[in-house]
């Protein structure tokens, strides 16, 4: 009796929590949301309707799907930030329905029939409006008449109240002219080049204290970065190719079997241009033999070229009736008329390939190494399994290394490296992705190798010592120094410009640029140059540093957008719809923000939840 009553108050419990459940989620799941009236938002009296949601954000996934070929789960998607533009795009949608019923303004039965009668998606093969075809597609995509027919109406009420928001936005003239002004003005300057042959004397040696000063300024330069200590096992076909052995009978029969490889007979290189009839090819052959045409030229007038009529290197055989004739001619020409199974043609020979004949003994060697490189990857292959099943059960990777052709190893690996094991793409891969506690697996190289490796600890970043670094800390002082002695030398030349001096006349080559545009680019200067031109007052001087160079640039003048230049009027159309379209997003984007404002927007997250647990995670 007692396990009676607690079995009844257990069903009880049950039912109170599936009930509350269905309360809770409206009914969502059950049917893809078909039926339900619950919204994800309000804008206003106007609701974000669930299965628009869904839709949505449905369409949003397989339109990156359909980008990338890779599907976008939920949870990526929501750290996009793309349920956050779909949910944003529905509410504005929202907003402008919200406003057309506030002020009445809808569409009649005519347009939204306009309308469907014109959708191609409900045509027949007639190309007239076909109603089964409509209703189909309709309930293809979860919607009935009336739903589409009411979706067309608000959408076409909100394309009218957009477009009196947006329409008739013009650029206004001073913006279009700065924006010009802005890209289109000229520069006329000059410049000269400084380096390290440039300067009067060379950079001395540096001292001990003065290596030691720049290390200490510099120790970023110097620091060894964190790096991931390996332990790995791995094997080459090269490291164990020594120990496979091949049989003379082996090589012999790889040879035999080669044998087109190794002996080739004679070839020719061969052109054929085929002829419609006798009478023509005649002709043809006449005006050749006459120098009044060239063998191109009456290719051409066949209407082909060269590559269509090359046959390539041809043995005898391959040219039939042609074969004997064209394997007479002991040096390059043209022949024919021969008569083919395609009609007359003129032949053009231009090269002989004289017969192969490889000897075993040539090619012995060679066979020696392709044989035991390619057994060496075999028996490799061969051991996965069993090196596999080691490492399952608990085989440390020596003890693998002990039993078999592996070779064990440590590395201190930081992304980036590629020495050693890590010039395999593979390595690199499994060393960037293992992390402490992974099981050792074995993984194959691209060159038939195989390798396995272990996370051991990590290796702190640490500052590598003066003396293991001294060639760098040399160069990098010794840059220093030249740029320092560069930079000084361009801010004397400088000085002398603001003083009078023509910059023509201060010992150094000088290249002017004429008419240069803002975003050009000119082979030799850094673009921080033009850059920095386009900051300058006309006639000013100034000095750009570069990697162990230094640049004194003066501009010479200021010019205005060129009258003359034929594209002006283009670029100046395209600016002012780029500007027009600009202001009239942001018209818009302000018009419906002050709608939300004014109405409210109220979300309801746990609807928005339910739709988001229907999609993959």
């Amino acid at each position: 009796m007692a396990s009676g009553v607690k079995k009844k108050s257990a069903n009880v419990v049950v039912w109170i929590i599936l009930l509350l459940l269905i309360a809770g989620l409206g009914g969502f799941g059950v049917s893809n949301f078909g039926g339900s009236t619950a919204a994800i938002a309000t804008v206003g009296d106007t609701e974000v309707n669930v299965n628009d949601y869904y839709r949505a954000l449905q369409q949003e996934l397989r339109g990156f799907q359909a980008q990338t070929g890779q599907q976008l789960p939920l949870s990526q998607a929501v750290a996009l930030g793309v349920d956050q533009n779909v949910r944003a795009r529905l509410i504005t949608s929202a907003s402008l329905d919200n406003e057309t019923k506030r002020i009445g303004l809808s569409v009649g039965d005519e347009r939204v029939k306009t309308e469907v009668l014109a959708t191609p998606a409900f045509q027949g093969i007639n190309g007239s409006f076909d109603r089964t075809a409509y209703s189909q597609t309709l309930d293809q995509a979860g919607l009935n008449e009336a739903e589409y027919e009411n979706t067309i109406r608000a959408e076409t009420a909100r394309t009218i109240l957009q477009s009196a928001v947006i329409n008739g936005v013009e650029a206004p003239a001073a913006m279009t002219a700065a924006f010009i002004n802005f890209t289109q003005e000229n520069r006329n300057f000059s410049w000269i080049r400084l380096d390290q042959t440039s300067l009067p004397e060379l950079v001395p040696e540096p001292t001990d204290a003065q290596l030691e000063s720049y290390y200490q300024a510099n120790a970023a330069d110097f620091i060894e970065p964190e790096k991931k200590r390996l332990s790995y096992i791995w094997v080459t076909p090269d490291m164990v190719v020594d120990q496979v052995e091949i049989s003379d009978d082996d090589l012999k029969k790889e040879y035999d079997n080669r044998q087109s490889e190794f002996s080739k007979p004679e070839r020719r290189l061969v052109e054929r241009l085929i002829f419609p009839n006798d009478t023509d090819i005649a002709a043809a052959k006449a005006r050749l033999d006459a120098n009044e045409a060239t063998f191109e030229e009456l290719v051409t007038e066949r209407g082909l070229t060269l590559l269509d009529i090359d046959l390539g290197d041809v043995l005898v055989d391959t040219l039939g009736d042609a074969g004997e004739a064209i394997f007479a001619m002991e040096s390059p020409g043209i022949i024919g008329p021969i008569q083919t199974n395609l009609g007359p043609a003129l032949f053009r020979m231009n090269g002989i390939l004289a017969a192969q004949n490889t000897a075993f003994e040539d090619v012995k060697a060679q066979l020696q190494d392709e044989l035991a490189l390619d057994r060496a990857r075999r028996q490799i292959s061969a051991s996965i399994t069993d090196i596999d099943d080691l490492l399952a059960g608990g085989a440390l990777l020596k003890e693998v290394a002990d039993e078999s052709d592996l070779q064990l190893a440590t590395v201190d690996w930081a992304e980036g490296d590629s020495d050693g094991i890590a010039t395999y793409s593979a390595f690199r891969d499994a060393a960037s992705a293992v992390v402490e506690g992974d099981y050792a697996e074995v993984l194959e190289l691209d060159d038939g190798g195989i390798f396995a490796l272990q996370y051991d600890e990590v290796v702190p970043s640490a500052l590598n010592p003066i003396n293991t670094v001294m060639s760098d800390v040399i160069s990098g002082w010794e840059n220093t120094e030249i740029e320092k002695r560069l930079s000084e030398m361009a801010d004397d030349l400088i000085a002398r410009i603001n003083k009078g001096e023509d910059i023509t006349t201060l010992g150094y080559e000088v290249t002017s640029e004429q008419s240069i545009l803002r975003d050009a680019t000119i082979e030799g200067i850094p673009f921080g140059l033009i850059e920095e031109v386009f900051s300058m007052e006309k006639g000013a001087a100034n000095k750009v540093d570069g990697n162990s160079v230094a640049f004194v640039v003066r501009l010479d003048d200021v010019l205005p957008p060129e009258a003359d230049n034929p594209d002006l009027i283009q670029i100046k159309d395209t600016m002012e719809t780029a500007i027009s379209q600009a202001l009239s997003q942001d018209i818009f984007a302000a018009f419906s923000g002050a709608l939300q404002s004014e109405v409210g927007v109220s979300v309801n997250s746990a609807v928005i939840n339910a739709v988001h647990s229907q999609f993959p995670q």
